[in-house]
């Protein structure tokens, strides 16, 4: 663990170039050593394989698109090269490129990470002619299992319990809803080819089959240009249950044990955990051993996740896909077993044996894995971007990762995944592990951008999820005690005109040391006494609720502040201190002590307390008054809900529209979100064109209000 703090400095002071010693691995003579490494991904993932390739002496070499140049795993790399435009299908899903990159730095392996290419069966194939070793499984092993009815197959042959389903070749609308009707609804509707929730819609009922078929069809085509799809039955209280799997060149295969991943949004993990709380030991050992059969069923070589659905009730579990790649959520498994999977991944590349027998691993202590994103939970878990003003994070420890990517003023880009970093803690036991995991991130601070970490945190406190009751509808059913009415706490407001005022002072003293007369040391100390000795009026917005607030200057050291109108009033001190790019807010008001941190610009001021996060808006001048929507106006337009890239415009000028028709289709951070009409209108205009970037809320389509006949 000490290696991985001392990366994660070199990850924060963005440290080029970092130094290697060759001599550090001891490769065996008959093996193909690894000395040179093409990473063909990005962000976090990046730099996690350069952190482990780094101690082992292992050069490496970034890739990136255009808006990538400077990010941080660029930085960290040996060599990087420029492969092309932002858009994912012209630069990270380009296998040509990463070849021709491979071939110029003289690489002897391709690392793929995971998304991307980690699972392209064409990319693996194409690495084996060209002599260069890919980090993953053999080809076949790729086709069978990126297949999801033709590994479906190979379970049920190899004895691993199988959902029913239909698998078929028949791709007609007729074959399909067919067979939905015989495995019978709700079911799930998933791309083939499918991962990370894409491809994927669930149909409760018959008349909801079409819509979501051609919906799950069109997602699939344009993230893995293939549109076919399965059908399964839908556990209605499932948990997502999944096994940590290697194997080598050798016959050797063993499982790392378990990790539960049945918390999700938009069916997609937003925290993980190993090992998965509740289980019995002999379900484990049933678990592990069903995933190595999978993995001996079809010659598996490497890193691999086997995946279950598990019924929350009665315990019985069936295979739901094996994911041939390293998972985002592998450093849990490391946590628990003191291993680090990525060493485990090169070893076996260049030929070793596994380094542990299955009876050498061995499981210590309890971790989670809390994916931090750029989204809004409280607007449907919407995909966001923009610029992190404001970052600071826990220290890296012995029982404490922060897998990261990015850092303070880099900007989490619309064309890929809005995850910003995963933060894992370890724990003796599930209890000490939690406790962990709601500290630290409290003490991940990020603005500038919408994220999760709030939900994140409201969910380690839920008493269900600290009781262990977790399963895939989690979010779903305790909606109402996850997403409470927001309101700022009577403190929070009295830390923000607080720290409003003290900003000031401060701003306004180093103004007067500026223009001060050398010859009067004391002009400082009498301007402060003049100005703030009296009583301010501070403004507030916190979400769509305004707030006044009433400072009054006692001394140096004391205000007294009212949230009330001034009908009651609590005395308060504090100071502010700025500590490695942190503004430290301390205060104590009534007596009560408080230390939080502070980001502040034009616009914001935001708190970060032992509650979580605290936006406030602040006042605007305003030269311009500019007309207000009337109600019927607001509705006469559709917005992007997200900042995004339009990839069908379904309207003209002219068009009559009804009230739930679809208007335009974007794509944001990997997914589609389709916006339909909000009432019966005529279109009046369309502002963007097919292709176009817009941000979050420009208008897309205008429309006004159909006429009747009279």
């Amino acid at each position: 663990m000490a290696s991985y703090i001392q990366f994660y400095s070199l990850l924060q002071h963005r440290v080029q170039p970092l130094v290697y010693n060759l001599n550090t691995v001891r490769w065996k003579s008959t093996l193909r050593r690894i000395e040179k490494l093409l990473i063909a991904n990005r962000g976090e993932i990046a730099c996690r394989v350069i952190r482990t390739a780094r101690r082992l002496g292992v050069r490496t070499v970034a890739v990136y698109s255009d808006p990538d140049e400077k990010s941080l795993h660029v930085d960290l790399a040996d060599e990087a090269y420029n492969i092309g435009p932002a858009a994912a299908s012209q630069s990270y899903l380009r296998g040509d490129k990463l070849l021709d990159v491979a071939s110029k730095a003289k690489c002897h392996a391709i690392h793929p990470g995971y998304g991307f290419l980690s699972e392209n069966l064409e990319f693996a194939e194409n690495c084996q002619q060209q002599n260069i070793i890919f980090i993953g499984p053999p080809a076949s092993a790729i086709r069978d299992m990126g297949i999801k009815s033709t590994s479906k197959a190979i379970m049920s042959k190899a004895g691993v319990p199988v959902i029913k389903g239909y698998h078929g070749e028949d791709q007609s609308n007729e074959r399909l809803k067919e067979e939905a009707r015989k495995i019978g609804f709700p079911l799930m509707i998933k791309a083939v080819r499918g991962g990370g929730g894409k491809g994927m819609r669930i149909a409760y009922t018959e008349e909801q089959f079409e819509e979501a078929l051609e919906s799950a069809r069109t997602e699939s085509q344009k993230a893995f240009a293939d549109s076919v799809v399965l059908l399964e039955k839908f556990v209605t209280e499932p948990r997502h249950v999944e096994v940590q799997v290697f194997a080598d060149t050798h016959g050797n295969a063993v499982h790392l044990f378990e990790r539960d991943c049945s918390v999700q949004r938009r069916h997609q993990k937003v925290i993980e955990e190993a090992p998965a709380p509740g289980l019995s030991e002999e379900l484990r050992q049933e678990l592990g051993n069903a995933a190595v059969r999978a993995a001996k069923a079809v010659g598996y070589v490497g890193a691999g996740t086997v995946e279950f659905i598990l019924d929350k009730n009665d315990h019985s579990f069936h295979f739901m896909e094996m994911n041939t790649r390293l998972q985002v959520e592998h450093p849990i498994t490391e946590m628990i077993t003191g291993t680090d999977l990525v060493e485990w991944q090169i070893k076996i590349a260049s030929g070793e044996k596994l380094p542990l027998t299955q009876e050498e691993i061995t499981a210590k202590g309890h971790s989670f894995e809390a994916r931090i994103y750029a989204e809004d939970p409280r607007g449907g878990f919407l995909p966001g971007a923009g610029p992190l003003l404001y970052l600071s994070t826990p220290e890296a420890s012995e029982d404490t990762r922060i897998e990261t990517g990015v850092s303070q003023g880099d900007e989490v880009s619309v064309h890929y995944d809005p995850m910003i970093a995963k933060l894992v803690v370890w724990g003796k036991d599930r209890s000490e592990a939690l406790s962990k995991l709601e500290t630290r991130l409290l003490e991940y601070n990020i603005a500038g951008l919408e994220t999760n970490v709030n939900f994140l945190l409201d969910l380690t406190r839920h008493p269900e999820f600290a009781a262990g009751n977790v399963h895939t509808n989690f979010i779903k059913d305790h909606h109402d005690s996850l997403f409470g009415e927001e309101y700022p706490r009577k403190s929070q407001l009295v830390q923000a005109s607080l720290a409003i005022v003290l900003k000031d002072l401060l701003e306004e003293t180093q103004d007067s040391i500026d223009r001060k007369d050398q010859a009067n040391p004391f002009c400082v100390e009498a301007n402060f006494r003049v100005n703030h000795n009296h009583s301010r009026n501070i403004k507030l917005k916190f979400g769509e609720k305004e707030f006044s607030t009433k400072v009054e200057f006692v001394n140096s050291e004391q205000y007294r502040i009212s949230c009330d109108g001034g009908d009651t009033w609590q005395s308060v001190k504090g100071s502010i201190t700025n500590q490695n790019n942190k503004s430290i807010l301390n205060c104590s008001i009534e007596g009560n002590k408080i230390r939080c941190n502070v980001f502040q610009n034009e616009e914001t001021l935001v708190i970060f307390d032992q509650h979580g996060k605290s936006q406030f808006m602040l006042p605007q001048p305003k030269f311009i008054t500019d007309q207000e929507d009337t109600s019927s106006g607001s509705l006469n337009r559709a917005v992007a809900p997200m900042p995004g890239v339009l990839d069908r415009i379904l309207v003209k000028v002219g068009d009559a529209v009804k009230k739930g028709d679809s208007l335009f289709v974007l794509i944001a951070m990997k997914m589609e979100h389709v916006v339909k009409a909000s009432r019966d209108a005529e279109i009046t205009n369309v502002n963007f064109r097919v292709g176009d970037n817009v941000s979050k809320d420009a208008v897309i389509v205008q429309y006004d209000e159909l006429e009747t006949s009279p």
